[in-house]
Parts: structure tokens; C-alpha cells; sequence
């Protein structure tokens, strides 16, 4: 059995890093949260910063989201929960109205597999985007 993960001390930096993330839904990067983060603590690094979120997603307080291209994007909605993601401008968001708890178990009953997690991912061009665009063939 594998040992519980071993709680850490708070630390000023790592409460702000966690607050950060709890005000927003835009699943920010690294480089968003550090330039938040230097308004309240300006001597902060970047590297302080991207330790902080390892420790918090080791933690298991945050989610690490990678799409691949364009660095990780981090989420502290810890609900099971699908993103879509913005091929023109990289924004993500959350598709609350779909259930991975239901496709979960559909698989299960199809495969026989005990299923722990599973990744779908959603693109697309977002509303912001689409606007954008209409307005620049006018």
C-alpha cells in the first residue's frame, strides 16, 4: 500500500500560488500565476514558483494540465471534469455539463477494465475567437 503523500509545511509563497489559482477559471501557466503572484510578493521567482506548483500537485491540490505544445496549464478545481481548449488563442475552459464518472463506467461495462482516469480533450475555436474573425473578414 502506498503511504499517504507527506504533508508539508505552509509557506507564504504557496498559500499565494493556491490562492491564485482558487480566484480563476482560466487555467493559468506558470508565467500567469508568477506575474500575479509578483503584484502581492514582488521579490517572488519564477522558480519559486514553478517548486510551489510541483508541491501542490504533488499534493494533490492542484491538477497539471498538458496539451502538448505551449507549457502546462494548472486547474485547482479538483472535480473529475473535461477542458476544451481555444486552437487560436490556448484559452481553456471547463465542460461541466458532460460526466467522465458516466463515460467511465460505459467503458467499464464494455471493456471489463477497472477504469482509474482517462483523458478527452476538446478544441475548438473559442466565441472570443470566432467574433474576432468575423470581425476581421468585415
Amino acid at each position: 500500500m502506498e503511504a499517504p503523500p507527506k504533508r508539508l509545511k505552509n509557506s507564504r509563497q504557496r498559500d499565494l500560488i493556491l490562492c491564485i489559482l482558487r480566484s480563476t477559471h482560466c487555467h493559468p501557466t506558470a508565467d500567469w500565476i508568477y506575474q500575479k503572484a509578483r503584484k502581492e510578493m514582488p521579490n517572488i521567482s519564477l522558480g519559486t514558483v514553478y517548486r510551489n506548483l510541483n508541491l501542490l500537485r504533488e499534493e494533490g491540490k492542484i491538477n497539471e494540465i498538458s496539451f502538448g505544445r505551449g507549457g502546462n496549464h494548472y486547474d485547482a478545481d479538483l472535480r473529475n471534469h473535461y477542458h476544451v481548449r481555444c486552437i487560436e488563442c490556448g484559452c481553456i475552459e471547463d465542460v461541466l455539463q458532460l460526466t467522465p464518472e458516466a463515460s467511465s463506467e460505459r467503458i467499464e461495462q464494455i471493456t471489463g477494465y477497472r477504469i482509474h482516469n482517462h483523458r478527452l480533450e476538446f478544441m475548438g475555436i473559442c466565441p472570443r475567437c470566432q467574433e474576432n474573425s468575423k470581425n476581421a473578414s468585415i
